[in-house]
Formats: C-alpha cells, sequence, structure tokens
C-alpha cells in the first residue's frame, strides 16, 4: 500500500497531493491514509507540509527526490559483481555481503567520484 501511495504522490509532481486526496485514492479510511503518509515521511520518501485548504488544516505530501542518474548499461560497466567468483553466496544473510564487500564499495565510490 506504502509503494502504491508513493507512486501517487511521485505522479503529483511538484504540486504535491493533499493527504484527503491520497487516502481517497487509496480507497482506505482517514486514519489508514495518515499512518501510510507518516509512514512515507519516516521512511525519508515523501514530506508534508501543513496547509489550510477550504477552511480546515490538512498536510500535503511531496516526493522526496533525490537526484536521479539515469540508468544505463554503462552505468553498471565494470562492476565487480558480474565476475566475482563469490556470486552464489553473496547476499545479506549469506556468507558474503555486498554490505561488507571492499570491492564494491571501492567500484561505487569511484562511480560516484567520476559522475
Amino acid at each position: 500500500m506504502e509503494e502504491e501511495a508513493y507512486e501517487l504522490v511521485l505522479e503529483a509532481g511538484n504540486k504535491g497531493l493533499l493527504q484527503s486526496d491520497l487516502w481517497k485514492k487509496l480507497g482506505v479510511n482517514s486514519r489508514e491514509g495518515s499512518r501510510i503518509s507518516v509512514k512515507l515521511e519516516k521512511k525519508g520518501l515523501a514530506r508534508r507540509a501543513k496547509e489550510l485548504y477550504k477552511g480546515r488544516w490538512t498536510y500535503r505530501l511531496y516526493a522526496n527526490k533525490s537526484e536521479e542518474v539515469p540508468i544505463t548499461w554503462n552505468t553498471l560497466n565494470n562492476c565487480p559483481c558480474f565476475m566475482c567468483v563469490q556470486i552464489t553466496r553473496c547476499g545479506t544473510a549469506q556468507p558474503t555481503s555486498p554490505i561488507k564487500c571492499q570491492k564494491l564499495t571501492n567500484w561505487i565510490t569511484k562511480q560516484f567520484t567520476e559522475f
């Protein structure tokens, strides 16, 4: 439900989306809509701005968009994961983890410094 909500906020663009419109589009009650909005805010996906609308206080949601880098095949050029002998044993609960992989960390760091 949160993913659908985030998509709706993204679609609203720079004008944002009233929280009441969000819960109506999602087909949930105002209480559930408020909870979803707060979750999006806590996860850093959206920000809520208090606003007086038709004589009532409400919130308008705006998507928190980071500067998006277009992804192309060249974006993944020389990624060490594609040639790693540990790829079948790699994962968050595996003996090898992308979180602790120095080769991957170095490659990502290099990508951002070149960008």
